[in-house]
């Protein structure tokens, strides 16, 4: 599932080209949205807010989530597209773009006064211009028995960390992920999300070893049997997550983290 940066990249990519631009056809490609016409509105902004686009067009929003396979596509007009039509769910034109959302997790179309319904439930977002710590750290510290990586992947907490981050945010900070939230240095831990994923907002491939070469980019994850790049134990792997529905791969070096 994309991260808080990839989804950041995607919403700047979005805004400089159909800022101020006049929708000129829109075309909702599921059921529930499929009589929405936003012809003649103008698209005041695209932003990110964690893991979900939002476009303001008008006195509308339209939010997106990309969950593990969608994507967002510029085309000029007339331009052949570079996946199935059939995986279209939404299809934005202007007069010098043309914006297409394939394989999109969620969409939904509310009047800006209630976009807080779709997204007011976010913890601060780590990429935001409103970024606040002190609030993360309070939301984080609640949940004082959960294991640290189901608190910081936790959306509610704060918004934007996937399992890739919070995997390597783990080991960078010594830490098991089921290192019990109560027994974590938070605002370490919280500053350094921070600053990870601001260094890698405006990267083509995301690191956090600091090494750009193809795989020497992560520490920990992905790299089960694999030798810790520290000490040399092999990476493990398990599963972690507060229901059975909703774990997520765990990967972590046992002498390196406790």
């Amino acid at each position: 599932m994309p991260e808080g940066d990839t989804v950041y990249q995607a919403a700047r990519r979005l805004d400089s080209a159909l800022r101020g631009e006049v929708v000129t056809r829109s075309d909702f490609r599921v059921p529930t949205f499929a009589t929405v016409d936003l012809c003649g509105e103008t698209m005041h902004e695209v932003v990110s807010r964690g893991k979900h686009v939002l476009m303001h067009i008008g006195e509308y929003t339209v939010r997106s989530h990309l969950k593990m396979e969608g994507t967002w596509r510029l085309y000029r007009p007339g331009e052949r597209w570079q996946r199935p039509a059939h995986e279209a769910r939404l299809v934005l034109e202007t007069e010098r773009w043309q914006a297409v959302g394939f394989a999109l997790g969620e969409l939904d179309v509310v009047a800006r006064r209630h976009e807080g319904q779709l997204v007011g439930h976010l913890g601060p977002d780590l990429l935001g211009r409103d970024w606040d710590a002190d609030e993360a750290l309070r939301r984080v510290a609640a949940a004082a028995d959960a294991p640290i990586a189901v608190a910081m992947l936790d959306q509610r907490n704060l918004a934007g960390l996937g399992n890739v981050y919070v995997n390597e945010l783990c080991f960078l900070r010594g830490m098991l992920p089921t290192r019990p939230v109560r027994d974590a240095d938070l605002p370490a831990t919280i500053d350094l999300a921070h600053r990870l994923i601001v260094a890698n907002r405006n990267r083509v491939s995301r690191t956090t070893t600091g090494d750009d070469r193809r795989g020497r980019r992560l520490w920990v994850y992905g790299r089960a049997g694999e030798a810790c790049r520290r000490c040399g134990t092999r990476i493990r792997h398990s599963r972690l997550g507060p229901t059975p529905s909703e774990e997520r791969d765990a990967y972590f070096c046992p002498h390196c983290q406790s």
